[in-house]
């Protein structure tokens, strides 16, 4: 299995502008993610759409690649820096993996599993999940939970507590039923990767604003993988005061 990791990295953020050079134990938060990623697989690239974070990755001896702005998400930026890595090295991958950018705890062994998920022929897309322990992060609209298959293939991703515990106070729920948060961490077969990113929007992803509700709709099996650790992704300054924490 030969996997390429691509890290998608916007210096545009309304939250937090720059946060990919955002200093996290004395390197940009970018560089954590990049090393994590490495440690994984060799072939691991930034994939940005500004020269400042260009320019850092290949200060600290990465490899990146840059990409339009326009792109409306992660994925469809992976496809372009997919694209323009296979033609710039000659390389054929099996796999292409989406690391978010914002993930400097991710753990190389939970991008090893989502690459052995392919060794199943079937497997078109995979995706990983954590069990929900705290009551709050049910209700939580940030905390994307997912259902999913005996068979681990998703069958829904919602902003809202799913299941519904029907006859139960919702302060129960976490008792009667296992929930489980979705890590936005994705892996694609390089035709699936192409094909999903000239699907047009759906009803459901349009309602949940979620992306992933467009593959779901087109019958395209994401495969779930349980990881038993939960990192801290960084979406705003004080989530980055909560990682140094961690550092």
């Amino acid at each position: 299995m030969h996997p390429l990791i691509l890290i998608p990295a916007r210096y545009a953020s309304t939250r937090f502008p720059g946060k990919p050079l955002a200093e996290l134990a004395g390197k940009p938060m970018i560089r954590h993610v990049a090393e994590r990623a490495s440690e994984a697989y060799p072939d691991v690239y930034v994939a940005t759409d500004d020269e400042r974070i260009l320019r850092a990755v290949q200060a600290f001896g990465g490899k990146a690649v840059m990409t339009a702005a326009s792109h409306a998400s992660g994925t469809d930026r992976c496809f372009e820096a997919y694209r323009s890595v296979a033609a710039e090295t000659g390389a054929s991958y099996d796999v292409v993996v989406n690391v978010q950018g914002d993930e400097p705890f991710v753990r190389p062994e939970q991008i090893r599993s989502l690459v052995n998920c392919f060794a199943r022929p079937e497997i078109q897309i995979a995706t990983l999940a954590a069990r929900i322990t705290r009551q709050e992060d049910i209700t939580d609209p940030n905390k994307v939970k997912v259902v999913f298959s005996e068979q681990g293939r998703a069958l829904y991703f919602s902003r809202s507590p799913i299941p519904c515990c029907r006859g139960a106070e919702i302060s129960d729920w976490l008792e009667r039923a296992d929930y489980y948060k979705h890590i936005g961490m994705y892996a694609y077969r390089p035709e699936v990767l192409r094909e999903i990113t000239s699907l047009p929007c759906g009803k459901l992803e349009k309602a949940e604003s979620l992306e992933q509700l467009r593959w779901l709709e087109h019958h395209y099996a994401i495969a779930v993988e349980l990881t038993g650790y939960e990192s801290i992704g960084i979406d705003t300054p004080a989530d980055l005061e909560e990682a140094r924490k961690w550092s």
